[in-house]
């Protein structure tokens, strides 16, 4: 694991303050417990004691490439049984997980415990994969708040993933408590360690694809400006879809955003 710099567990615990919390996480809990789509699976991948997170595995073919993907706040893996169909059909194989406290995920959210549970969902993927002979290469991905633990993977074990992909994602806590009124600096956390989206880019060096509406209004399009501009990659792409917003970007630009990921994914195979 990547120790060298960035937050560590406990800079993240300073995140997990009621005044925050309740802007960062809005959980659900109608999880169904089955697909309603063919070619697709629940998983429940323990992360700490008595706490599970549930996923959702979509597959396309064992040698397709194989994306873990984070949803965004206000949304459960069991949404993407309506979305995923079109991943498959261009050949990935789309693995979303929640939450603690979302779908039938265990546990109450917080900021340190998404961050920390990104590291055994990320191994239990891995071994769904060998379990099940799945072959392709894998990516990491996030959606809006989602970023931060697939930038938290990608940063410590780029070594062994082919990419990252970064959607409507920040690149500094600080400026979006801004933007929700919160005074950062009167409850004392310090500015420069809540842009570690944006600082720990800088050390990820694997192909990376940053995917944008032009008018998200909830993360700025400057986010992921600023996201793709720190990225330490040389092989990186900032896909901007016109006229979309944070919640209408896939629909507003759906085939330019799917050709993008298909591209992006064939590029690394």
């Amino acid at each position: 694991m990547n120790e060298e710099l960035g937050p560590s567990m406990s800079d993240f615990t300073l995140l997990d303050r009621p005044e925050i919390l309740q802007f960062i996480f809005y959980p659900r809990k109608d999880f169904s417990p089955e697909p309603r789509v063919a070619d697709a699976t629940t998983h429940f991948i323990p992360v700490d004691e008595g706490i599970s997170i549930s996923c959702r595995f979509y597959f396309a073919d064992g040698k397709a490439a194989n994306v873990l993907f984070f949803h965004g706040n206000g949304e459960i893996a069991s949404d993407y049984d309506h979305i995923a169909p079109l991943f498959t059909q261009i050949g990935i194989n789309l693995f979303v997980a929640d939450y603690r406290g979302y779908g039938s995920s265990g546990g109450t959210p917080t900021f340190s415990a998404m961050m920390k549970d990104a590291h055994p969902v990320f191994d239990g993927f891995k071994r769904i994969l060998r379990q099940e002979g799945y072959s392709g290469n894998l990516f990491v991905m996030g959606r809006s708040l989602g970023a931060a633990p697939a930038i938290e993977l990608a940063f410590n074990y780029q070594d062994e993933m082919g990419g990252l992909i970064i959607e409507s994602g920040f690149a500094s806590v600080g400026r979006l408590v801004d933007l929700v009124g919160v005074p950062v600096e009167t409850l004392g956390l310090n500015r420069q360690k809540l842009s570690f989206n944006v600082e720990r880019i800088r050390s990820v060096t694997i192909p990376t694809l940053i995917i944008h509406g032009e008018y998200d209004n909830l993360i700025p399009l400057q986010h992921g400006r600023d996201l793709y501009q720190s990225s330490g990659a040389k092989d990186k792409r900032l896909l901007v879809i016109p006229g979309a917003t944070h919640n209408d970007i896939f629909l507003v630009g759906m085939d330019d955003y799917l050709k993008a990921m298909k591209e992006f994914v064939m590029a690394q195979s």
